[in-house]
This record gives C-alpha cells, structure tokens and sequence, in this order.
C-alpha cells in the first residue's frame, strides 16, 4: 500500500512512447547549438547575446504566467527554450536587446498560454512572436542587418547593402517596371544573375540575413539528423522544399529574372530553418501523415506566392502561420478510417 501513489490508470491504448517531451524538446535544443555557434562566428557576440535574451526571456514568462495560473511550472521543460531560440533566430542581428524581450513575451503569452499552453496552441509561438515586432517595427525588422565575417549581405561583391532575397526582390521590381529604363533594367539582371550563379555562397552560409538561417547546409544536417531519430517527421520538410523546389522551376527559364531560380529559392532566406524546424513543431503541425504532405505542399506554394508578389522578399514565416491555421481541417479531412468501418451509402 505505501507504493499505491504510483498506480497509474490510463484509458486504452496502453501505449508509451520511446521519449518524454522534455527529452523531445532538448534534442531539438541541441540541434540548433551548431547553427548558434555559425551565427556567433558570422555576426560576433551580439548573435549569442540576442538568443540568451530571447531563451532568457521566453523562459521568464512562461515561469511567471504558470505560477499566476498556479499550474505546475514547467518552464525548464525546453519548450520556452526552443521558442527563444527560434524566435532569436527569425531575428536580424543588429535589431536592439529589448527587441527579442518584446517578441518572446507576445509568443509566449499569447501565442501559448492565451490558448492554454503547451500542447494547446494552434499557432508556432517563435512566429507569433517574430509576426508581432515585423508589424510593430518593420524598418528594424528589415534593415538592421550585419555583414557576415569574410562576405558581403547578398553573398557577391556587386552588392553589399541588402540581403540575398531583399537584393533579389529589388532587381526583379526594376526588370517588371516599363518605366525602368534599359541601363537600369540590364544592370538589375546582371544583379540577379550574380545572386543566382552565387548560390555556394547561400549554401555554406557566408551571407547575410537573420541570425539562424544563413547556413542551409548545417541546417539541412541536423535536420536529417533529427529525422533520423524521429523526432521530426520526414514528410512535412520534404513536402515543403520539394514544393518550393517544383515552383522554382516551373517559373524558371533561360533568360528573364528566374534563371537559376531553383537553387536560390532553396538557399536564401528561413526556408531551411523553417522547413525542419519550425512547419514541423508537433502541436501546430497535422497529426497524419497524408495531412502532413498537405500542410507542407501549401506551405511551399505561399511561400513561393509571398515571395513573388508579396510586399515582403521572404514569405517563410507567413506561410506556416497561414498553414497552421488550417491544421484542423487538415486533421479532420485527412484522419484514417476506423477499423471495420463501413461507409454510409
């Protein structure tokens, strides 16, 4: 009797999964590390004190608001940490320190909590956060940006003030407008050219852009890495990037604004980091796997639209915000048939 606390009973099916959320959540944690000691190399000190601030912050009110709920504080669980840590890494490197205090906060209280907490959010709460401070500040959200060590913003010589995708969206208003002028019109191909033929660049990461998502490659990695352990789900990113891939080269072509669009729509800006990290965060993301196809094809395809015809160049974040939405649709359209079932005539 003095061991009965530790019956448990529990509905069927008896089932147990091989991890715990907080060892899930760590795994993940420890998965962005490697992208985090890129971007301390590529930006300096302030990449890694903006995430401290960020996890620091995030942690803090996730703390504050359980114990104002008087609900267990889970707090060092890793979900808080991961929310800092994505939301730190959506963000430029040179926005100022209250910035990821600001957004952490707003991802945490009412992208999480408001709904209930974890595992009751509809929305990835890092992008809530992000969504936030592009709507309250978004010349800082889309200027402040930091040469990478050894590299220009854009990742080739012949620009050095704009990101790969801002440079790109710039070149491409100027090759559509009439009114341009031939000097001008001939000069913004040759821009967009330099950016397509400098993919490498946009590969191995020696580019400018948010703090975590220069390196596509060191993402692709512990991505793979994290699929491999099956703590993410495979469909979702290769739905997503195969998406944007398809679309790529659909509007690409051999002369005009999109040759070479394939590999440049894949290596610049969060589509990596969004595709292994943030589409596929377990409560915001369909619980089926048909469902999964589904929510990363639609991702891809608003990504790909955002960034063509949107008044912003990257369209990542929007578009998963987007999807997450239509998650339960998703889940009721796509949830299997119940064994013996018989459909009604």
């Amino acid at each position: 009797m003095a061991n009965s606390a530790k019956l448990i009973v529990t509905p069927a099916p008896h089932l147990k999964g091989r991890y715990s959320v907080p060892k899930i959540m760590y795994a993940v944690v420890l998965a962005l590390i490697p992208e985090l000691v890129f971007a301390t190399y590529l930006f300096g000190p302030r990449a890694l004190i903006l995430t401290l601030i960020a996890v620091a912050s995030a942690v803090g009110t996730e703390a504050a608001i359980q114990a104002i709920r008087k609900i267990p504080i889970t707090a060092l669980d890793g979900s808080a940490i991961i929310t800092g840590m994505l939301l730190a890494f959506n963000l430029p490197p040179g926005v100022p320190y209250w910035m990821p205090v600001v957004g952490a906060f707003v991802g945490i209280a009412i992208g999480k909590h408001a709904f209930g907490g974890l595992g009751y959010n509809p929305l990835n709460p890092a992008l809530i956060g992000r969504a936030f401070l592009m709507a309250s500040w978004p010349v800082q959200m889309t200027t402040l940006w930091i040469p990478p060590k050894g590299g220009t913003l854009s990742g080739i010589a012949a620009v050095t003030t704009a990101t790969p995708l801002n440079a790109f969206k710039l070149a491409a208003k100027i090759v559509r407008d009439p009114a341009s002028g031939a000097e001008k019109v001939s000069q913004a191909n040759q821009t967009i050219k330099g950016l397509y033929s400098g993919w490498q660049n946009m590969f191995w990461g020696k580019i400018g852009g948010c703090i975590g998502e220069t390196s596509a490659a060191l993402i692709i990695l512990t991505g793979i890495i994290l699929i491999i352990v099956k703590i993410v789900d495979w469909r979702i990113p290769v739905s997503y990037i195969g998406t944007v891939a398809l679309l790529g080269w659909i509007l690409g072509g051999e002369s005009g604004f999109f040759h070479g669009n394939v590999p440049f729509q894949l290596f610049t800006g969060g589509l990596m980091l969004g595709a292994f990290f943030m589409a596929t965060d377990m409560v915001t993301s369909p619980i089926t796997p048909k469902g999964r196809w589904i929510f990363g094809l639609g991702a891809g395809v608003l990504t790909v639209l955002i960034r063509r015809f949107g008044g912003y160049p990257e369209g990542v974040s929007y578009s998963i915000l987007l999807m997450n939405i239509t998650v339960p649709l998703i889940d009721r359209w796509t949830k299997p048939r119940i064994f013996g079932e018989v459909k009604k005539k």
